[in-house]
């Protein structure tokens, strides 16, 4: 599994061509107009203390802060799909995994669609942080293999023994042993806080 983490997802859409997708996609012109509109010619400033900056406009990305960031990120990823039927790809907001299921101890579907999705992404301005994308190999067989270390742009990625995905640690063996005891130095640190 790859666990793919984007630099700045939500500054990086370019609302043209995010609305060359809704376009495709059917969404009705007015609609398209007003998210153009919506997040093109924002202005901009930054606050600290007492001091403002001089305003600056800006024609790119999403407001991180909006409700509206995540469904338009997804948007714009709704043409990444899977090359391979071996392989899947799951998307959560800014969140993109890719799960390949490899048999015969051959990976070559797993390395292209990872390969083809790097590809995709410089197509589409989003920029693959491969710093903080990591690789978990679940490898159920008795006698494991050694995986080569999976490049991106060649740049190693990590492979770990395991990952936080949506809030849930993902293992290398798919146990709960640290689910639970997150789970429950959360439950202790809420009844000492709520007994205090």
């Amino acid at each position: 599994m790859l666990f793919i983490d984007f630099s700045s997802a939500f500054n990086t859409i370019i609302p043209q061509q995010l609305i060359h997708k809704l376009n495709l996609l059917g969404l009705n012109t007015s609609l398209c107009n007003w998210i153009l509109d919506f997040l093109t010619g924002r202005p901009q400033s930054v606050c600290v203390g007492r001091n403002t900056s001089s305003t600056t406009t800006l024609s790119t990305g999403a407001p991180p802060d909006c409700v509206l960031s995540p469904l338009l990120f997804t948007l714009l990823t709704h043409d990444c799909t899977a090359k391979f039927s071996s392989n899947h790809i799951i998307k959560f907001a800014d969140d993109m995994t890719v799960v390949g299921l490899i048999s015969n101890n051959d990976e070559t579907q797993y390395r292209e669609e990872v390969a083809q999705l790097a590809e995709w992404c410089g197509a589409n301005n989003l920029s693959l942080n491969v710093s903080k994308t990591k690789e978990v190999v679940m490898d159920f067989r008795r006698i494991s293999v050694d995986h080569p270390p999976l490049t991106i742009d060649s740049s190693t990625v990590e492979r770990v023994s395991n990952t936080k995905f949506l809030g849930v640690h993902i293992t290398e063996d798919l146990n709960w042993i640290i689910n639970v005891t997150s789970l429950n130095k959360k439950g202790n640190s809420a009844s000492t806080f709520s007994t205090s």
